[in-house]
């Protein structure tokens, strides 16, 4: 088998220097550009200091490098393939009758572990990082949590039947919201009553409203200066019903799930978020496919360029229907499986078609 030969472990070692390399690049470049943007809003805080813009400039890079992973294989396989083209190392292989399913073999394989070591090792550790630097850039930044515009939406469930609690934005500390609306529905689902608060923190098995006033249809509008409401939501859930499912980490979303669920608000884009990231391997390959079908070519036979242009546009064009289904998985247009998994399936099916009618066509 090629994988186990000095020839393939060769292989294997240029696919996966190229794929992290390129990489490596983009995450620098990342960085860099991100901490000459922090510094620039640095001028207008008197509390953020140079290191501290490093740290936070740190802390943000992995999550956003996260979205580059396909292209560092689409660019990575095509520079490893074109270097070996070049050298005519392709050449050689082929006159012993190596064909070239067989020398993609490492190629897929560097990729799917590469894809595989991003859900599992690389995710959750952007994802906390991630959090970090929300609070951090919060600090240092003086800016709440939510934008001002924003309104926060929660559906919880209670001993006295199901509330829509409606806010203007979050509390700093995370664990309460503020300008809060509450519509509060009998077991029966009839309307009980409406509250108005200037906040309301979380508290164990309940809600603390500060200067309440209670309107429902049997009594007249009460004021209260305290007032409680039952609730099951817990402060995690509630700050993940506003945290993005970019910081919720691999190995945490399927909790974050459940827990959602039972809470009974919307999981759409936790379960897409899960699935994309199971499907990430997967389209890692596509995107070496891709690469392949447009990378084999020989240096003597001339238009590689236009080919490399093609497969640069072809990895693009994989990117934006991936970007798309998500959309329409994040709308419920189409299931969270099917956003997630069909750009990554149809991509593989696409690359090995064209590598068929390349290589065997």
């Amino acid at each position: 088998m090629l994988l186990t030969s000095t020839f393939g472990r060769y292989l294997t070692k240029r696919f996966a220097r190229a794929i992290l390399g390129v990489f490596g690049t983009f995450f620098f470049l990342i960085g860099t550009l991100d901490f000459v943007e922090l510094m620039r809003r640095a001028g207008d805080s008197p509390v953020a200091t140079t290191a501290q813009i490093v740290r936070l400039a740190l802390y943000r890079a992995p999550a956003v490098a996260e979205q580059i992973f396909p292209f560092a294989a689409l660019f990575g396989g095509m520079f490893a393939l074109l270097t070996l083209s070049r050298k005519l190392e392709l050449v050689v292989a082929r006159s012993v009758g190596v064909s070239a399913w067989q020398f993609l073999q490492p190629a897929a394989l560097v990729a799917g572990l590469i894809g595989l070591f991003s859900i599992l090792v690389y995710n959750p550790v952007a994802a906390e990082l991630k959090r970090n630097a929300t609070l951090l850039e919060a600090r240092l930044f003086v800016r709440g949590t939510q934008p001002a515009n924003q309104e926060i939406w929660l559906r919880q469930h209670s001993v006295d039947g199901q509330s829509i609690v409606r806010a203007a934005g979050a509390l700093p500390d995370g664990d309460g919201l503020s300008q809060v609306a509450i519509f509060s529905f009998g077991p029966g689902g009839g309307f009980s009553e409406r509250i108005d608060a200037r906040q309301a923190v979380l508290r164990p098995g309940y809600w603390e409203l500060s200067d309440a006033r209670v309107i429902s249809a049997m009594e007249e509008p009460q004021s209260y200066p305290t007032y409680l409401v039952a609730t099951t939501l817990e402060p995690e859930q509630m700050r993940q019903s506003f945290t993005p499912p970019d910081a919720v980490g691999f190995w945490s979303m399927p909790t974050v799930i459940e827990r959602t669920k039972n809470a009974g608000l919307d999981t759409t884009r936790y379960e897409l978020r899960y699935q994309s990231l199971m499907a990430r391997p997967l389209l890692l390959v596509a995107m070496v496919l891709v690469a392949a079908s447009v990378s084999l070519r020989f240096f003597r036979f001339g238009g590689v360029t236009r080919l490399v242009v093609g497969g640069v546009a072809a990895g693009f064009v994989l990117y934006v229907a991936t970007q798309l289904s998500e959309e329409l998985g994040s709308a419920g247009i189409v299931g969270s499986v099917i956003a997630a998994w069909l750009p990554a399936v149809v991509g593989t099916m696409l690359g090995a078609l064209a590598l068929l009618h390349q290589e065997d066509g």
